[in-house]
């Protein structure tokens, strides 16, 4: 106020300018610039380990409704010679957990939104959990779809 009343004074006419100029705007713009190049990658990984841990829960999933067909269809006898080994596959096969309805027909696979159309849920001699293998292969398992008893017993629930 007292700079345009010394303008005034002066005889300068007073120009009211608004807006940015070009510099400032350059300078916004390569500052989010550099913002996206630190952010994009870190997105990136955040949304692969959610993918990879939401293929875990559902293998958790698996092994859990596993757990409920041994206990209602085998009479709770998870320990057999030679271990036991439990079908993952289309309602329409007989024996599996979908058919006995201990889950959904189908389940989908999150991390590509595809059917596990196939797989097993295997426990050793003394009934502890060996793995669980599941079709189409995630990649939060190893090269053969296996999910680890560590994997699988440490996920969320």
């Amino acid at each position: 106020m007292l700079a345009q009343a010394i303008r005034k004074k002066l005889g300068k006419a007073v120009k009211e300018e608004k807006g940015f100029t070009l510099i400032e705007l350059l300078a916004v713009i390569v500052i989010l610039g550099v913002i996206a190049v630190i952010a994009v990658p870190l997105i990136s990984n955040i949304i692969e380990n959610s993918k990879k841990d939401s293929d875990v829960a559902t293998a958790r999933q698996i092994y859990d409704a596993a757990r409920l067909y041994v206990v209602g269809e085998k009479g709770g006898v998870f320990a057999q010679t030679g271990g036991l080994t439990i079908t993952i596959g289309p309602k329409a096969t007989a024996d599996t957990l979908q058919n006995k309805g201990y889950l959904e027909s189908p389940i989908y696979l999150p991390s590509t939104k595809t059917a596990i159309t196939g797989g097993t849920v295997t426990f050793d001699e003394s009934g502890a959990l060996t793995g669980v293998t599941i079709t189409p292969i995630s990649s939060a398992a190893d090269a053969a779809g296996l999910f680890t008893p560590d994997q699988i017993l440490k996920a969320k629930r």
